[in-house]
């Protein structure tokens, strides 16, 4: 039996009508005939609904090491505890997160997750909270700024939303915020939001399949419009003000060109950008300098997740050894291990760290 160590994973992309390409700016082999809305950097589920996950079981690949070839199932099953620590496996019995890129060229469908109270009410349902760190924001194709949708107007109610549903009207009554590269913005379960175009994210969340979709953007894109889901989102939406979104003041936007000729700078910055009772997002930003993974007032024996945005030359090291990342992967770190690892960075790099809480 092997013992734990880093476990570097292979990206799971997913086809979508809505998707671009800046995927590839991440080290994504995106296809050249189709878009490529999402890549999957850490999945760990039994089933997928037909229009998230395609349907079939999404179990993320390892690709370093004694566990190559095998998945993160495999590895739960292997290691136990040295893996999990004091996280709890999902309400299906997979690792508890879901790790994505999204590149969405189009809008998203505004769409609802089960609020706490229909998840108690239906077993089937699971909740899922879910974190957006902003990593580029473009105008659409008509020039218009983009932006995230997010709630609702103040004063909207339940009957508003069910008449909005009915009436293809849902986005006059959502609120809506600026896209802007460094944010962050984490969404209770419950919150009715979309991903407007031109937005390419980091995402962090519970992962639960469970989304009932409120409007489509048919009309707008020309699309076969899906299923709405008018009474199940009315049920769950919550009318509350969603969480203002945090800010990693060091995060840079620049790509990969512009940063190799950006002058190299020593030091590091770490900011708290998502606290939830699922997990919590760090962005750490440094160069030619070893940064612990663990924060330190974190006292959690819990797993760590590692999205390596950008580099030019880091390594994930733990005290026998060190592991070689390029920009774009994504790294899981067992829990007995954690709190001995450091990200050893090169110039330019920054990382999002998702901890299980």
């Amino acid at each position: 039996m092997s013992t734990p160590y880093p476990l570097i994973l292979e990206p799971i992309l997913m086809p979508k009508v809505w998707g671009g390409r800046r995927l590839a700016q991440y080290g994504k082999p995106i296809p050249a005939d189709q878009p490529t809305g999402e890549s999957w950097e850490l999945a760990d589920l039994a089933a997928t609904s037909a229009s998230g996950g395609g349907g079939s079981s999404a179990h993320s690949k390892i690709i370093n090491g004694d566990l190559q070839g095998k998945t993160i199932r495999d590895a739960l099953q292997q290691w136990g505890t040295d893996l999990l620590g004091d996280a709890s496996l999902s309400p299906e019995g997979g690792f508890p997160l879901l790790v994505k890129y999204l590149d969405a060229r189009e809008h998203l469908s505004i769409q609802v997750h089960p609020s706490p109270a229909f998840a108690s009410a239906h077993p089937e349902a699971h909740l899922k909270t879910e974190s957006w760190f902003i990593l580029d924001a473009q105008p659409d194709e008509h020039g218009n700024p983009p932006v995230i949708y997010k709630g609702f107007k103040e004063g909207v109610t339940a009957d508003d939303l069910k008449t909005a549903i009915e009436n293809g009207t849902v986005p006059e009554i959502m609120r809506t915020e600026h896209a802007v590269p460094g944010h962050c913005h984490t969404l209770p379960s419950g919150t009715v939001h979309a991903l407007g175009a031109g937005v390419l994210v980091a995402e962090i969340q519970t992962p639960s399949d469970t989304t009932f979709r409120v409007y489509d953007w048919a009309k707008e894109y020309a699309r076969a419009g899906r299923e709405l889901h008018i009474a199940q989102a009315v049920e769950c939406a919550s009318f509350d003000q969603p969480p203002v979104a945090e800010h990693a003041e060091a995060f840079h936007a620049d790509d990969m060109a512009t940063m190799s000729a950006m002058p190299p700078r020593i030091g590091s910055t770490r900011r708290r950008v998502a606290t939830t009772d699922f997990y919590t997002i760090d962005i750490v930003s440094a160069s030619c300098e070893a940064v612990p993974l663990v924060a330190k007032e974190d006292d959690r024996n819990t797993p760590l997740v590692v999205m390596l945005l950008k580099t030019m030359g880091a390594s994930v090291a733990t005290k026998d050894a060190e592991y070689q990342l390029e920009a774009g992967q994504t790294v899981l770190i067992p829990a007995s291990i954690a709190k001995e690892c450091s990200l050893r960075a090169g110039p330019g790099t920054e990382a999002v760290i998702a901890r299980v809480v």
